[in-house]
């Protein structure tokens, strides 16, 4: 009789899991448990050129969902591209645009109104005040909060960035032609339920 036949079965299973995780597969990743190990992917294994058109889509290209997060991800790539010299993720240039637009409000409310949990936005905030572009001062109204400001640095960039951001949105206008625009934000907004 062995040690492991004294185990309670939560016992058995607890060692089977720190066995499990011990073991390794032959490419170095941790072996799944009642499954071949996982195979590394090797460059000549990967599918390079495959298009969407090569794989039938007609499932996915007419749900709302999907044709909208492919159109926010062309989008956000376009954006990474054009922002790349400014190192300004969307995120951080809704932030800097908002703070400017809106000058000495709480950080709680700037985080709840985009959409962005508390802890990121507070490491966001740190982030752009190591960059010297916003600020973060106590609230002259409630000494528990902070009150945010773009710092001279900040606004220099944002008046880039907004150029930037303008000359993207020139581009999808042209894209979806005289009023595709103007109509898309709309039913966005009504998606977003945003005013």
């Amino acid at each position: 009789m062995g040690a492991e036949d004294d185990l309670t079965p939560a016992q058995k299973t607890l060692a089977q899991r720190k066995q499990a995780q011990k073991t390794t597969s032959a490419n170095g990743t941790p072996a799944r448990r009642g499954r071949k190990p996982a195979r590394a992917v090797e460059p000549d294994d990967a599918d390079e050129g495959i298009e969407a058109s090569d794989l039938d889509l007609t499932g996915l290209t007419s749900v709302v969902g999907y044709t909208l997060r492919r159109a926010q991800m062309a989008v956000f790539e376009d954006f990474s591209a054009r922002f790349a010299t400014l190192d300004l993720t969307p995120a951080q240039y809704s932030v800097l645009l908002v703070i400017s637009d809106n000058p000495g409000r709480k950080q709680s409310e700037i985080a709840r109104v985009l959409g962005i949990q508390r802890t990121n936005f507070v490491v966001m905030l740190d982030q752009l005040e190591k960059r010297g572009l916003a600020e973060r001062t106590r609230s002259a109204t409630d000494a528990r909060s902070h009150a945010v400001f773009l710092t001279k640095a900040g606004t220099a960039l944002l008046g880039k960035a907004r150029k930037l951001q303008a000359a993207q949105e020139e581009d999808f206008a042209s894209l979806l032609g005289p009023g595709g625009r103007d109509t898309l934000v709309a039913l966005l907004r009504k998606v977003a339920r945003i005013d």
